[in-house]
């Protein structure tokens, strides 16, 4: 679903999830669950996700710009070539969460994927395999319905893991899915809801 701006609030029911926050409502509005087969936006979220362990996705939303900026607009070429010395310095990047080991986690993520696309001639051919090319559309009627992993993601999770990716465990695999359209987890009531 193409979609150019968020409708207004009143005109819709949204997940729970987002509600009351205008660049989550927009960022739910326009992304969560839509389809991403683009190799560029799979890696953004990779990194994104990896960043988010253990701290909330508004927290990483916020922060969004600052880590294009960080991460040459997440050139996953750029990514796989910061040196010790690129990685110190967004350490002092105010603008991203700084954390080593997942800064760290991102450069050997980028190198990674890299042979992921090499291998299957595309991150999207190969991730997306894990679905058999298709969205699983679940229907939650509540928050508490929503799973937090599935035997894709453990198996997704598994397979990196394998491969040598770093914060890739199934919950964030998950999220991952969701975020890029490979699972539809909008609640039954909300708009955005493929029915």
């Amino acid at each position: 679903m193409a979609l150019h701006k968020p409708l207004p609030q009143h005109e819709v029911t949204r997940c729970d999830w987002c509600l009351g926050n205008p660049l989550y409502e927009r960022y739910h509005d326009l992304e969560w669950g839509v389809p991403v087969h683009d190799d560029r936006k799979l890696f953004e979220f990779l990194i994104l996700e990896g960043a988010q362990a253990g701290l909330s996705w508004i927290t990483v939303l916020r922060k969004r710009e600052s880590y294009r900026k960080a991460y040459k607009g997440f050139d996953v070429n750029e990514v796989a070539n910061f040196t010790d010395l690129r990685q110190a310095m967004l350490l002092g990047n105010t603008g991203i969460i700084r954390n080593k080991l997942k800064i760290a986690a991102s450069v050997t993520n980028a190198r990674l994927f890299l042979d992921v696309q090499q291998a299957y001639g595309s991150f999207a051919n190969y991730i997306w395999g894990f679905t058999n090319g298709e969205t699983i559309v679940n229907h939650p009627q509540t928050m508490k319905d929503i799973p937090t992993t599935s035997k894709e993601s453990d198996a997704l999770s598994k397979d990196l893991k394998k491969k040598g990716f770093k914060f890739v465990g199934s919950t964030i695999m998950y999220a991952h899915m969701q975020a890029t359209g490979m699972v539809d987890d909008h609640l039954e009531s909300c708009w955005r809801k493929k029915h």
